[in-house]
């Protein structure tokens, strides 16, 4: 998929984060889709004209690691498979070309906003070592305490941001996951299939919509955390995600 899609990121504009920054989607309202490989270079093809593709240093395409925390028994997890529309994440992201780390809650409500709260540490797995600021990071935002949580998964993958050109949105295109369950060992992949996420304050038009439409990339609600841990743990509760990780595994060639 990769050298396909960085020829078509090459023929957006380019736009660079301080140019981003008044773009903070921090109370936002978040819409996914799920693409094939061929929808997707469809896509980058169709929405020229209309957005400016993030480059940062010269790299349009981007890479992350990303640790999800939950409690040992699964309660962030299983809120989310039993359909709360009220619930939280917790993780540490870094950002892979920069080696920039940010521990993050995302407080999502019974409205479809969400809120994402983070800060600054010095390396992914430095939460132990920094428990002065985490603590009352923790205290402040998130529903838990660091001693009620534990890593359980991470993952890897790609990314490109894009922006349109009334800077009122952000679209990000995530594709090459990888996932590693820390308490199982469980591993599994899916390099066939991007996901697209549309993030924006409230309802403002998109020129993006009527573009996925037409290319009949569907939305569908996909959690990193949640199907990255249905594939690789199968001692959790799968039956609320048996339809979205069918579509994801006919997507990806594997039923």
């Amino acid at each position: 998929m990769n050298s396909s899609i960085t020829e078509k990121a090459q023929l957006l504009p380019p736009i660079t984060l301080q140019e981003m920054s008044c773009i903070k989607l921090m109370n936002r309202t978040d819409t996914k889709f799920v693409a094939t490989a061929e929808q997707l270079h469809a896509f980058l093809l169709a929405v020229q004209g209309e957005y400016f593709i993030q480059e940062i240093n010269d790299k349009r395409i981007a890479s992350y690691h990303t640790t999800y925390f939950d409690t040992d028994d699964y309660q962030m997890y299983n809120m989310h498979h039993c359909g709360r529309t009220t619930r939280e994440k917790i993780r540490v992201r870094t950002y892979l070309d920069n080696g920039d780390t940010f521990f993050e809650i995302k407080n999502k409500n019974n409205h479809g906003r969400t809120k994402k709260k983070r800060i600054s540490i010095q390396g992914h797995d430095s939460v132990d070592k920094e428990l002065e600021t985490v603590v009352p990071f923790m205290a402040k935002h998130a529903w838990y305490s660091i001693e009620e949580v534990t890593p359980v998964i991470e993952n890897w993958f790609n990314r490109i941001t894009l922006v349109n050109y009334g800077k009122t949105e952000r679209l990000t295109i995530d594709f090459n996951l990888k996932f590693h369950h820390l308490k199982s060992d469980g591993r599994d992949k899916l390099d066939k299939v991007a996901i697209i996420e549309l993030k924006r304050d409230g309802n403002v038009p998109s020129p993006a919509i009527n573009i996925l439409r037409d290319l009949r990339i569907k939305r569908s609600g996909f959690s990193k955390y949640c199907i990255g841990s249905a594939l690789t743990n199968t001692s959790l509760k799968r039956n609320n995600f048996k339809e979205r990780l069918t579509m994801i595994l006919k997507m990806e060639n594997k039923l």
